[in-house]
């Protein structure tokens, strides 16, 4: 381990609860603030880092660095033949995390399965809407509310979910963040007290790690959780540091204040790559940054509008500038690495002149408009700032002035959703589950209000993702899909922009840290070399 500590991380060392001297420590620089610590209400992969892959485990998972699925809570299931019908069994004597504010009396059993789920379903539950103004971005946003037809207590160590319709994706959905079953009997407490909101501030879960503490927008704490179902974790203390700037999380990541870095921006890779203390990982990222339209506003509501903006703007260049090497213009909105991709699709071609013309012919004139840029670098985009600025002087080669805007990275989410929104909204997707559905569900009428940034309900879009979703067969499957990017593309709701290579920049000393194609940050099974 580290002989010399700086930042926050020596005063850490010193104040951890349960530490000592020889405790094992690991520091994550991540990359912002997560909005909460309950796993179900948001869909930032910072958030599901700092919750549901530390705190929370789910019924089945995610292999590590694969796709595939294998049991966790649930040891089995079994699937009726007519796919309507998923019925799991859990795992006997898994432990609910102890506390200083939760002393758990039982062992997960299957009411806590079922109010993990009706409480983003059921309307007339208390927590339905514990959090004012936040929604079940996931859960409604991928149409859970008309899937599910009836979550069932079979008995303690049973539970079966009836369906309405076939849903082919419904198995790997329940290895996804906002799937995580949480506690009923610390819900009860907190419900009992009148302290609701405590749920997403002081968390519990059956996970490898349990949460310490959080300084806000500073140091989030975790130990090791001693009745993991898994068996307990070689490190015992684990530490995010929340560091915004790429390159002050390289500076750190350099300096040996922390062990594995989010994010490095394009620039600072081959430093990192040089350095012999380090070790830079990569893969292709199986994700999609791109700029929503409000499709709801005019002139935005015209497509044509539409495709001349996304003329206007001369994407390689931003690729260029940008990822430097690490990314690849888009065309689909889902990445080139994912089944069904439809390789025969021709991107809106880069052409300014044509791109005012169709814009005049659209009687658009003196247009202004706002370009909405992260304040936080993404694996799909490690500088929104700087494409919004590329873009910005594109639009005013075709006479579009733009003005830029950006937000705190929770607020700036939630801004993006409202209906009268204006202008055009940066942001991304990484793949959770590596099914098709799972990106162009961003773009379903379900969607509007929780991911679907673009306002976009198109019918013949809509049924196509419908039907794709109750077809079992890949091949036919993939002709869906196939079809439903064609009117994707054709109706343009989005600027796609780009689909990078990540990069995961660590310590030689960590080992057995796996990247992940579905983006997400996994600290169990890693380990730190004396």
């Amino acid at each position: 381990m580290r002989t010399k500590l700086t930042f926050a991380a020596a005063l850490l060392a010193a104040t951890v609860i349960g530490g000592t001297a020889q405790a094992k420590q690991l520091v994550y620089c991540s990359e912002a603030s997560p909005a909460g610590f309950d796993p179900s209400p948001w869909s930032g992969g910072n958030d599901f880092d700092a919750s549901s892959r530390t705190i929370y485990s789910r019924l089945v998972e995610f292999e590590h660095g694969k796709t595939s699925i294998m049991p966790g809570l649930a040891e089995s299931w079994t699937v009726s033949a007519d796919g309507l019908e998923y019925t799991f069994k859990l795992r006997p004597g898994v432990k609910f995390q102890t506390t200083d504010y939760f002393k758990p009396t039982r062992d997960l059993n299957a009411d806590d399965v079922i109010f993990s789920f009706e409480r983003q379903w059921k309307k007339d539950s208390p927590w339905y809407e514990y959090l004012p103004g936040t929604g079940w971005e996931y859960f409604t946003g991928m149409g859970f509310p008309e899937l599910l037809k009836e979550i069932v207590k079979v008995d303690d160590l049973t539970v079966k979910f009836v369906l309405n319709k076939p849903e082919v994706a419904f198995l790997p959905d329940l290895g996804m963040d906002f799937s995580s079953i949480v506690s009923k009997e610390y819900a009860d407490q907190l419900q009992k007290a009148g302290t609701l909101q405590q749920f997403t501030q002081k968390p519990v879960g059956t996970g490898p790690y349990q949460f310490v503490d959080y300084q806000v927008d500073a140091v989030i704490r975790y130990q090791a959780w001693d009745g993991y179902f898994g068996g307990r974790q070689k490190i015992d203390d684990l530490i995010f540091a929340i560091t915004t700037d790429p390159a002050v999380r390289a500076q750190k990541l350099k300096a040996g204040e922390c062990d594995i870095m989010s994010y490095p921006a394009p620039a600072d890779i081959a430093g990192l790559q040089a350095d012999a203390n380090l070790k830079v990982d990569e893969q292709e990222g199986l994700n999609i940054g791109y700029m929503a339209y409000n499709t709801t506003q005019p002139p935005f509501d015209k497509v044509e509008v539409r495709k001349a903006l996304n003329m206007a703007v001369n994407k390689q260049a931003i690729i260029d500038a940008v990822y430097q090497g690490a990314g690849q213009v888009a065309v689909n909105p889902i990445p080139p690495t994912m089944w069904s991709y439809n390789k025969d699709i021709k991107d809106d071609p880069y052409d300014p002149d044509a791109a005012k013309k169709m814009l005049e012919e659209a009687g658009v004139k003196d247009l202004s408009m706002k370009i909405w840029a992260m304040p936080v670098s993404r694996p799909y985009n490690p500088n929104a700032r700087r494409v919004a600025e590329l873009i910005q002087a594109d639009y005013a080669k075709v006479g579009v002035k733009a003005e830029i805007v950006s937000y705190e990275w929770t607020e700036y989410r939630e801004r993006g959703k409202a209906k009268d929104r204006d202008g055009a909204f940066q942001l991304g997707w990484t793949g959770d589950n590596g099914d098709p559905d799972n990106f162009l569900f961003l773009l379903g009428c379900s969607a509007i209000g929780q991911s679907n940034y673009a306002i976009w309900c198109n019918k013949e879009f809509e049924d196509l993702l419908q039907k794709g979703k109750a077809t079992t067969d890949v091949a036919e499957r993939t002709k869906i899909y196939e079809e439903a990017q064609v009117v994707f593309k054709r109706e343009a709701p989005w600027l796609t922009i780009a689909h990078s290579k990540v990069f995961m920049p660590m310590n030689k000393k960590v080992q057995g840290f796996v990247m992940d194609p579905l983006g997400i940050h996994r600290f169990d099974g890693v380990d730190v070399a004396e």
